[in-house]
């Protein structure tokens, strides 16, 4: 009896053990250079901490650095995947494994521009909707270029395309805005699932705000250029397209009425009038391996066939005799998830419609290359392959804008 008694105590402080490893997870620095950071609470030497664990990273550049990101690693057998804040101090939860961190960034790399950051333009729901802008220094009546970020339509903020914001504010040229959205479902912590229709209304409220507001970055409200990266290249492809589909009529709440109604609207304004201004100062888009096929958006977006059509931007292109809708589309040619013939499909439909349209596939690269991440990899693949694009879209968006001017001549 004795023995059985011994073996049911040790059965169960092994159990004690294992439950208790369990609830404890372990965290690591990483170093960077640029700066310095500190973090709260303390990780104690054996860097094992409760799993749930808030830590607060507070960054400090050096002299002639500025504050990329907090950053937390995780390391899988095929590399480590980061998550990143821009806030400082950032938060930090230690739900598995991780390693901590904070990125710099030389101030080279924000000569001659500048960056106004979180913006909020609606809450609609539990989370703020907020932009980023990035505007040359002395920026005047410059057009604007609104970027939409990818991640599924369920992760990532604005700040991952920070990278395309710099770089596009450094031509001198143009003005940049990289917005957040709501997430799909339930991903926001929402007790009523998000629609996609109600993302592409975030998109247009975000669009009526930047409007609104553009002269204070030296930005021109008529003349607006929308682009993203794969779900930001779906919202962007729609938000073009749909245009004519903003109103207050609802999104099939009414048998054959499907309408955006923004999520922000400017105080005076009605939806009819910012429907008209949009139309107008729409000029062109370049969606990034996007989603733009109702076949293929059902698939992604699990939904009925009637509403996946309704905001598949396939579906709805404009004929060019009542609005013009330039674009140029981008993919990876070693993109597994979005297919060339996805692309063509809506080239064609482009064409049918009388609209311009060009494709360009970069080899060497699939999905998600316009991403900017702190990390050394993440920095080689953006310099070779989203640099150039980047500039290839900006002329793409010149050409369009010296065709304007040609035509009121």
């Amino acid at each position: 009896m004795k023995t059985k008694k011994t073996i049911l105590i040790l059965a169960a402080l092994v159990s004690a053990a294992t439950t208790f490893a369990q609830d404890k997870v372990k965290v690591e620095i990483e170093n960077t250079e640029g700066g310095t950071f500190t973090i709260s609470p303390e990780i104690p030497s054996d860097g094992m901490v409760a799993k749930g664990t808030v830590f607060t990273v507070t960054a400090k550049p050096e002299k002639g650095y500025v504050f990329d990101c907090a950053f937390q690693g995780t390391k899988h057998q095929w590399g480590t995947f980061y998550n990143e804040t821009n806030d400082n101090p950032g938060k930090i939860v230690a739900d598995h494994n991780i390693t901590i961190g904070a990125a710099f960034l030389p101030e080279s790399n924000f000569k001659d521009i500048e960056v106004t950051k979180n913006v909020v333009y609606a809450k609609p729901g539990k989370k703020e909707l907020k932009y980023d802008v990035y505007a040359p220094k002395k920026a005047k009546s410059l057009p604007i270029v609104v970027i939409v970020h990818g991640g599924g339509w369920s992760s990532n903020v604005e700040d991952i395309m920070r990278g395309m914001g710099r770089e596009i504010a450094k031509s001198g040229r143009y003005i940049a805005v990289s917005i957040d959205y709501r997430f799909i479902g339930k991903g926001d912590g929402e007790e009523i699932p998000v629609e996609m229709y109600q993302i592409i209304e975030d998109v247009y409220g975000a669009i009526a705000h930047i409007m609104e507001h553009a002269a204070e970055y030296g930005g021109d409200p008529t003349r607006i250029f929308i682009t993203g990266d794969s779900a930001g290249g779906h919202l962007s492809a729609a938000a073009i397209n749909f245009a004519d589909y903003i109103g207050d009529g609802g999104f099939g709440r009414t048998a054959g009425v499907y309408e955006f109604k923004p999520t922000y609207l400017p105080a005076g304004k009605s939806v009819e009038t910012v429907k008209k201004e949009m139309c107008k100062a729409f000029l062109g888009a370049v969606p990034t391996y996007p989603v733009l096929t109702d076949d293929v958006m059902k698939r992604f977006y699990s939904t009925d066939s009637l509403s996946a059509m309704h905001v598949s931007p396939i579906c709805f292109i404009p004929q060019r005799s009542v609005r013009a809708v330039p674009q140029m589309i981008l993919r990876g040619r070693n993109d597994d998830l979005i297919r060339d013939w996805q692309m063509a499909k809506y080239c064609d439909a482009m064409t049918k419609a009388g609209q311009d349209v060009k494709y360009i596939q970069i080899g060497g690269i699939g999905h998600a290359f316009l991403d900017w991440r702190h990390d050394d990899n993440s920095k080689k693949t953006f310099a070779r392959f989203a640099m150039p694009q980047i500039k290839e879209m900006l002329l793409f968006f010149d050409d369009i804008l010296q065709n304007r001017t040609d035509t009121k001549k």
